[in-house]
């Protein structure tokens, strides 16, 4: 196989690099394209580029395969931790026991919040959309930790990487209770991560909630489907505003902005408002999916098709078995599982969503899980958040570390008007 392409332009041959990645992906390098031919390249979306080479994440769309660091995601679910899994893709391998217990503790020990900050969070009014406070306090934080703005070696940044994952679940904890007017409950020490997280959210003085290990469980392991998925929207985010050298409270601050679009991190939400419009409806699945099919129609099937998947969605298989069995286990009969799974059954016996591979993908069951553990839609993407900072702290760092590295500046196809001469005021 040649190592090289041959591309042909105005009659004139240019040779470009070939690159393979590890799982034998292969690219064009056009690094050189411009300069070279005066050309570029127009590619809306960035679906055919690859911005960056990276050895955090790996997905194959057309075989519906996830792997964190080589690990496939399946080999996850028995014992989910979601703190191994964030040391694994940030530090590039899995934890030894020291270093785990190390980074454990360094989570327990700074979840509290500067005291101030509570006054940040009465600044905003209880109808403030949880993602617009999320955000503004991750930015907020690097004024309390001025020490940590610029990480000159690994052991800085672990101390950041630490804070900022142990501080995100108070910060989305204060947020929830300030809507809701009730009062702060502080992270307990003696508490394991998700445990100290839903004890923040539900506790009330004097009544500590109580977290089995079903209910840890399902909450590690959704953090865990939602860590990291290669180079999606708001993990570009994070590695355009960190190519700036941007600190690292400030890029992860603007991932949260873009997964805040309904397009991204919003999808679960949509999915549960359509499970229950269809309960609420009092419509069938069938005649649902029949309405989504018609081109007249505006019904659209949530929580199926995958940008990157043309198979099964690898997390979807898992949260389906997590919502049956948390369900199960608490002797619940969720009329809205039950109408997902019968759209799911329909869709995968339908050509029309079969020819398309329109199938369910992360969304589609992580809404019902949330939901049954009490967690309301307004919190929904804070929680897809909280689960995807070590990914985007992971980016942050492997960019950060890159030799030569540059600001990212896409260029553009102009399409406006041709030179135009300014007129002034009165001959307009």
């Amino acid at each position: 196989m040649t190592d090289t392409a041959t591309l042909i332009l105005d009659g004139k041959e240019h040779q470009l690099p070939l690159v393979v990645g590890t799982e034998g992906e292969r690219a064009v390098d056009i690094q050189t394209l411009r300069n070279n031919t005066g050309y570029v390249t127009l590619d809306p979306g960035y679906a055919n580029t690859a911005s960056c080479e990276s050895a955090i994440t790996f997905i194959d769309g057309e075989k519906g395969l996830l792997h964190y660091r080589g690990i496939p995601i399946e080999q996850f679910a028995a014992h989910p931790n979601f703190v191994e899994v964030s040391w694994l893709l940030i530090f590039g391998r899995l934890p030894t026991m020291r270093e785990y217990t190390e980074f454990a503790h360094d989570l327990n020990a700074h979840a509290n919040l500067d005291e101030s900050m509570k006054h940040i969070f009465q600044g905003f009014p209880r109808s403030a959309p949880p993602m617009a406070i999320l955000s503004a306090m991750i930015n907020g934080l690097s004024c309390f930790h001025p020490e940590l703005m610029e990480l000159e070696d690994k052991t800085q940044f672990r101390r950041a990487a630490a804070r900022l994952i142990s501080k995100i679940r108070t910060i989305a904890a204060y947020a929830y209770r300030h809507s809701l007017g009730k009062p702060y409950i502080y992270p307990d020490p003696n508490l394991r991560y998700v445990p100290n997280f839903l004890h923040m959210m539900f506790s009330q003085p004097y009544e500590p909630y109580y977290c089995d290990e079903d209910v840890r469980d399902a909450v590690n392991l959704l953090l865990i489907l939602h860590a990291d998925h290669e180079q999606n929207c708001s993990t570009s985010t994070v590695r355009m505003v960190g190519s700036s050298q941007a600190n690292l409270f400030a890029s992860c601050a603007a991932g949260v902005c873009a997964l805040w679009g309904p397009r991204h991190g919003g999808a679960n939400v949509e999915v549960l408002h359509m499970l229950e419009q269809i309960h609420a409806g009092q419509i069938t699945p069938e005649e649902y999916v029949a309405m989504a099919k018609d081109k007249e129609s505006k019904v659209r099937l949530m929580g199926f098709g995958h940008r990157v998947y043309k198979n099964f969605d690898p997390r979807a298989k898992m949260l389906a078995k997590v919502a049956e069995r948390l369900l199960r286990d608490r002797g619940k009969n969720d009329p809205l599982l039950n109408i997902a799974r019968k759209l799911e059954e329909i869709a995968l016996e339908d050509p029309y969503f079969v020819e398309r591979k329109l199938y369910p993908n992360v969304d589609f069951y992580s809404g019902i899980i949330m939901r049954a553990i009490g967690i309301p839609t307004s919190m929904f993407t804070v929680m897809f958040a909280i689960g995807r900072l070590p990914g985007w702290i992971a980016h942050w760092w492997e960019q950060n570390q890159e030799a030569g590295g540059m600001i990212a500046r896409p260029r553009q196809v102009y399409t406006g008007n041709n030179s135009t001469d300014y007129l002034l005021m009165e001959r307009r």
